[in-house]
């Protein structure tokens, strides 16, 4: 799974090939949680609040990456 950001212990990561929709990993310590790229929705998973809010605000300021990223791990 390719690592696509670091920060604060978080690793934010994608499978390529992977299922719709669209989604990255958060991983964090024991925790790892999905969120959609479109619109920033928890889709399965949990991870500590500080870490939650703060994937979150990272995931606002590079959706553009994440969507890219997304784009060239799924090509068909």
């Amino acid at each position: 799974m390719p690592t696509i950001a670091e920060f604060d212990g978080i690793k934010i990561c994608m499978y390529g090939e992977d299922h719709a929709p669209p989604h990255f990993h958060a991983l964090f310590a024991e925790f790892e949680a999905q969120f959609r790229i479109s619109d920033l929705v928890l889709l399965v998973g949990n991870l500590p609040k500080a870490q939650f809010r703060k994937v979150l605000a990272w995931a606002g300021d590079n959706q553009g990456v994440l969507a890219l990223h997304w784009v060239r791990l799924n090509e068909e």
